[in-house]
């Protein structure tokens, strides 16, 4: 009777493991079976309401586009739609149109006077999230021009005014 080569007994390891492996998958997918369902998503914040974000904010914005300077105003947000403005340092001020929209609230303003680029109508859009005693987000400018940079978008932050 000839003995078993080498080669025959790594074969019968190999499949052996392959075996085993087959049968732990099988254990675990049963296992799996009998474990609760998956974990619940966590609980989405309340939606942001206008009232929420009422009083008096100093508005701060920078573009994305790498120049630093900031444009500054005082937003003025009401409990409801009417009476939002921002006031700028010039004396400018413009009326908003805001809307509460799940966790952020969405502005609409222009056209008006642009305080970045003078001599230049601007309209903006933006939409801003309450974030402790913060106002985040982003705005873009669409100015009124035939140059090819019409588009302008910026990062704003702003804090309530005492």
């Amino acid at each position: 009777m000839r003995r078993p080569t080498p080669y025959l007994a790594a074969v019968c390891v190999v499949a052996a493991a392959a075996c085993a492996k087959k049968d732990t998958a099988a254990n675990s997918t049963a296992a799996d079976t009998t474990t609760p369902a998956a974990v619940a998503a966590p609980t989405p914040p309340p939606p942001l309401a206008l009232a929420d974000v009422a009083g008096k904010w100093n508005m701060r914005a920078v573009p994305d586009s790498g120049d630093t300077t900031a444009t500054t105003y005082v937003l003025t947000a009401t409990a409801d739609s009417a009476g939002w403005t921002m006031q700028y340092p010039s004396g400018l001020k413009v009326p908003i149109h805001p809307m509460a929209s799940g966790d952020s609230i969405v502005v609409h303003a222009g056209p008006y006077a642009s305080q970045r680029r003078k001599g230049l109508q601007v309209t903006t859009d933006g939409a801003f999230r309450r974030q402790g005693d913060r106002l985040t987000g982003t705005t873009t400018a669409h100015y009124k021009t035939t140059r090819p940079d019409s588009v302008l978008r910026l990062r704003v932050e702003g804090t309530k005014a005492p």
